[in-house]
């Protein structure tokens, strides 16, 4: 009952983006707003952008203010003049108006504000091409999943399990999963399940008709990420092995991690005094069901939930090394880097520019056993930079290590207060 009634209160809260809302402020007097579906754009702008008026585009082209449909001949001429008067228009779904639109906005030139709104690669690739008739006229405003410090501070006071905070806020980053806390008995077990369904969708609809010829070679991209194939030349192999690409060229496979670097849906990491990338998933929750789906196929046949929550719980270590990674880079004011090593890999390494400035451990366990605890003060002592182990509690080491300093949930929570 205690847990239930946690839940209800958790769903009536209004998660506040601060970190987006301050973003915000520095656009310019057009912007677009974009990024992949179900990460909140249009609540963010409803609730955090002053605005005149607001339109949506549906799917056919039909046009609502509100609750009202209007002809398109209307609608554009209420925009110009809206905007001639100075006005804050927005236009969800921009990328759903015909080019005659983004001719016209091209000769009238900047006048009021603009914000629209978008989640296709199309539109992004359309406004930033050379041949863009809207090319220079907006400032680009991504938004991806909800910062890592932002949904601390607003599940902290409605989640007392310090571990089960951190696990269930790498997940919850993702706005429309929120909602899963208040059905569900059990957050995790109910998690495999539903991504299942949700994840095809709200990935395939971020390509338009036009790119349907490409999107195997996005989805073999996805898988190969997921199933640890992480700098480009193993990618461009995995995608030459499925027979999507002619040779195994890394360039072949470039211009697809830029656009779903661009969109949100992947990231990519400096490998630390080498001129190499690190791609991984922006979202726990796309590299969970990709996954799952390059090692076992469950878009074609499904899996057991009791398969699916063990393999969930294997891959939260690494999922809170991304999130800690992430977290400790913007408080500290660093970059994410990473450290690969024949003989050892580090899985947080920050750097202020070139220099290297922390080095961190993770041990997502229960207990820690006493060569655990040595390995890491062996690996990370090679560095001369501030060395971190990050543990759920401090009481899970078998001992005080030596020259490491000892992080758990508390101490993030208290790097935010």
């Amino acid at each position: 009952m205690i847990i239930s009634l946690i839940m209800v209160r958790l769903i009536m809260v209004s998660i506040r983006r601060e970190t987006d809302i301050e973003r915000f402020k520095n656009t310019g007097r057009w912007v677009l707003v974009y990024g992949r579906r179900k990460i909140g754009k249009s609540y963010f702008v409803r609730n955090y952008a002053e605005y005149d008026r607001y339109y949506f585009i549906g799917r056919g082209g039909a046009i609502f203010e509100e609750d009202s449909r209007i002809s398109y001949d209307t609608f554009r001429r209420e925009v110009l003049r809206s905007l001639d008067r100075g006005e804050t228009i927005v236009l969800d779904e921009f990328q759903r108006l015909p080019d005659e639109f983004f001719d016209l906005l091209h000769m009238r030139g900047v006048a009021g504000r603009l914000i629209v709104i978008s989640s296709t690669l199309w539109l992004t690739k359309k406004l930033v091409g050379t041949k863009s008739p809207l090319l220079g006229l907006f400032s680009e405003f991504k938004m991806g999943l909800i910062d890592e410090r932002d949904i601390l501070i607003n599940l902290k006071q409605f989640i007392s399990d310090k571990r089960k905070l951190l696990e269930y806020a790498i997940f919850l980053r993702e706005p429309w999963l929120i909602p899963l806390l208040e059905r569900a008995e059990d957050f995790l077990k109910a998690l495999p399940a539903t991504l299942r369904l949700a994840v095809p969708s709200l990935i395939g609809e971020i390509f338009t008709e036009e790119e349907r010829t490409f999107s195997r070679i996005y989805e073999g991209i996805l898988k190969a990420v997921a199933d640890g194939k992480r700098v480009s030349t193993e990618i461009a192999s995995q995608l030459y092995s499925y027979k999507l690409i002619p040779a195994q060229d890394p360039s072949l496979v470039h211009p697809y991690l830029r656009v779903l670097e661009g969109v949100g849906i992947l990231e990519r990491v400096k490998l630390h005094g080498r001129n190499k990338y690190y791609y991984r998933h922006a979202s726990p929750v796309t590299d969970y069901y990709y996954y799952l789906d390059a090692k076992y196929g469950i878009s074609e046949r499904g899996m057991r939930e009791e398969q699916a929550e063990k393999i969930l719980r294997e891959r939260i270590p690494f999922y809170i090394e991304q999130f800690l990674a992430k977290f400790l880079a913007k408080t500290m004011g660093l970059w994410d880097e990473k450290i690969a090593h024949r003989d050892y890999e580090i899985d947080i390494a920050l750097t202020d520019f070139r220099r290297l400035s922390v080095v961190v451990e993770v041990k997502w366990k229960n207990r820690i056993k006493g060569s655990e605890l040595k390995r890491a003060e062996e690996v990370l002592g090679k560095f001369d930079c501030r060395r971190i182990l990050f543990v759920p509690e401090a009481d899970a080491l078998p001992r005080e290590p030596r020259s490491l300093e000892v992080w758990d949930v508390n101490t993030l929570l208290k790097a935010i207060a």
